[in-house]
């Protein structure tokens, strides 16, 4: 259990970790969204593959280095809550970021859970309701303001997209494997988004390692743990663990990027906080 805890804990700063890094990138221009999103799934394949190669050379069975590991769908999922997340914190800040990306991943699961076949009680549709309307006063100020809409909306898309990779991952019998080559399969796709971004690529060397430091450590090595550790926890106990996200990246946006704890952000996270607890502990019977 406390192997499990110290796990599930590296995962989450992993996390709020992607958040900071993207937004420090980003709000000081150092790199432009495509060749972050392209040197991020890179690298981490990169790193991920590695770090796989050696653990292979001293596990027994072997697993073999084969695209048959992994799959489309993740490979999918991952770089498109990559690219939307990247495009998406060219306008939103840390902590306002990660509140929308965050809500967006705990409805996407619990939309998924409805459709195959849970019922929600009336504790659970009231938390959901909680949780809109924290999520409605957070975006609410900026839907007047075109960019900032398309921002809020392409947060939404990447919560989405790691909400449904997150679920993919409790299927996961070989974490690091499947984590590698959900990275290795990624690659071509985002070389393909990358091309669309030719008119205006901008990249200093700082962005690049921002990129990189995304790509390996807070990327790759953090989403292998998190796969390592969904099939050992509940849906309700990943899912209510994620939502400390959005405060720890607040946090570290405060701390390294010069930003502002506002009370807007603060009072969307408890309405939204307060609503997903609902949603998630439920009542023994």
């Amino acid at each position: 259990m406390l192997k499990t805890a110290v796990l599930f804990v590296l995962a989450l700063l992993a996390f709020a970790g992607n958040s900071v890094i993207n937004r420090l990138a980003l709000l000081q221009q150092s790199i432009d969204a495509g060749s972050f999103v392209a040197i991020r799934i890179i690298s981490g394949a990169a790193a991920m593959f590695l770090i796989w190669w050696l653990v292979q050379r001293w596990q027994q069975p072997r697993i073999t280095a084969s695209l048959r590991r992994g799959s489309w769908w993740g490979a999918s999922m991952l770089l498109l809550y990559a690219v939307a997340f990247s495009l998406a914190y060219r306008e939103l800040e840390t902590g306002f970021g990660a509140l929308i990306l965050f809500a967006s991943v705990q409805m996407s699961m619990l939309l998924v859970s409805c459709y195959k076949g849970a019922k929600l009680s009336a504790k659970e549709w009231l938390g959901s309701a909680l949780a809109l309307l924290g999520l409605s006063y957070l975006v609410w100020p900026t839907l007047t303001v075109p960019s900032s809409l398309l921002a809020c909306l392409m947060m939404i898309l990447a919560g989405s997209a790691w909400g449904l990779y997150s679920l993919h991952g409790r299927a996961s019998t070989a974490p690091l494997t499947d984590t590698t080559f959900n990275f290795i399969r990624a690659v071509p796709l985002a070389l393909v988004i990358w091309l669309l971004f030719l008119p205006s690529l901008m990249f200093t060397e700082a962005g690049i390692w921002l990129a990189i430091l995304s790509g390996v450590v807070t990327s790759g090595v953090g989403y292998a743990i998190w796969y390592l550790v969904l099939p050992r926890v509940k849906v309700t106990s990943a899912a209510i663990g994620q939502l400390s996200v959005p405060l720890l990246a607040a946090l570290g946006g405060v701390l390294f990027a010069g930003e502002l704890l506002t009370s807007q952000v603060l009072v969307a996270a408890l309405l939204i906080l307060g609503g997903m607890a609902l949603v998630s502990f439920k009542t023994k019977k």
